[in-house]
């Protein structure tokens, strides 16, 4: 499909999917605006970056006093804040495409496949600790209800779920920073066996971002809501397993796997708790019949494990670089593999504290972590 689209905002259209679509909507002659907090250069005379803060509601108002055609918004919004917001961005274009996640969606059990129907964690979960929070599966849900009772039909809801590219390579709950970047240096990959038997869904970044861009101005996505995920997946483990092969393949060395018995584990040292819990301990397979049927009917996924290897080979041959390292989860994880970090990859005497802490004397440094907190609410 080649749609030509007049006038598009992109709300924090800068991440895996964002860049992506940007790229495939400027190609397609659209003028592009695309909201961002960082200097970026563009080397589109139909792309536009407007440099400020998109939560900020006299940014948010400065950018809406023309009318869109389509706004994509990619922001995360906590539910009160996208509540007050959401009547200004329905009145300000002819088609809002929500950016939501498949994390909403409720476990389906192993031999099971989700559709756009399936119940979601908000109206059947039990856990009324995990309600009462606005975690993002939960937040994404309210905010979909919200969208569904506006009033207005000029909205679609899109719900990729785990997505990747040569910036973004996911294991379990852990982006490259806390497996790949370990791998590299030689030291073990922490993961644990209960989500490594789990079944992943995981879809090229690229896909993704060619169906959002097929939704735009399409008459048939209005007031709808479709999922977009490739239709192959495969264990976490045998996922493992890919990078694992390629690294060795790539480097020479095989990387070394430090298992934990359960997640648990990783829940408590590091957080992401409810991540875990309601998601990567679930298994996760995808039915995309709708957004194909209404964008393309003969569309094909790039398979999980050609695109995995395709993505770490770029990573690792075009010299891309880290984000920022978790001191916190490197001193787990180098506490329960028995390593440490080389001397000169800290940078300063204050991180080094922080990991010398947190690696050797971690029921201390979690007891001033909380002590802090409570002097801050005081």
């Amino acid at each position: 499909m080649t749609k030509q689209i007049m006038n598009v905002l992109v709300l924090g259209g800068t991440g895996a999917i964002g860049a992506e679509l940007v790229k495939i909507l400027a190609e397609r002659g659209s003028q592009v605006s695309v909201t961002t907090r960082v200097k970026r250069d563009s080397k589109c005379k139909n792309l536009n970056y407007l440099i400020g803060n998109a939560h900020e509601e006299t940014f948010l108002k400065t950018v809406l006093e023309k009318r869109y055609d389509v706004i994509f918004d990619f922001m995360v919004y906590g539910t009160d804040e996208f509540r007050s917001k959401v009547h200004l961005f329905l009145n300000n274009t002819n088609q809002y495409i929500f950016l939501s996640s498949s994390r909403v969606y409720a476990d389906v059990g192993k031999n099971n496949v989700i559709t756009e129907e399936t119940p979601k964690l908000l109206d059947v979960c039990e856990d009324e600790i995990y309600r009462k929070t606005d975690e993002y599966a939960l937040a994404k849900a309210r905010q979909e209800e919200i969208l569904r009772t506006s009033g207005y039909e000029n909205w679609t809801i899109v719900r990729p779920y785990i997505t990747y590219n040569s910036e973004r390579l996911q294991l379990g709950v852990f982006e490259k920073e806390k497996w790949l970047y370990r791998a590299l240096k030689g030291k073990a990959i922490v993961f644990s066996k209960d989500i490594g038997e789990k079944t992943t869904t995981m879809t090229f970044g690229g896909d993704v971002a060619l169906l959002m861009a097929d939704l735009a101005a399409n008459p048939k996505a209005l007031s709808a809501e479709f999922q977009i995920a490739g239709n192959d997946s495969m264990k976490w483990k045998d996922v493992l397993a890919l990078y694992l092969n390629e690294l060795e393949a790539l480097t020479g060395k095989r990387p070394k796997v430090y298992w934990e018995e359960d997640s648990g584990h990783v829940s408590e040292a590091v957080g992401f708790r409810y991540q875990i819990c309601y998601d990567r301990l679930y298994d996760r397979k995808f039915d995309s019949k709708k957004i194909c049927q209404v964008c393309n009917s003969n569309y094909e996924f790039v398979p999980m494990k050609e695109g995995l290897v395709k993505c770490l080979q770029e990573f690792i041959t075009c010299g891309n670089s880290f984000g920022a390292i978790d001191l916190k989860f490197e001193a787990y994880a180098d506490r329960v593999a028995k390593e440490h970090m080389k001397r000169g990859e800290i940078a300063n005497n204050k991180d080094k504290i922080k990991y010398i802490m947190w690696r050797y004397m971690p029921g201390i440094a979690d007891g001033i972590m909380k002590l802090k907190k409570q002097i801050f609410r005081l």
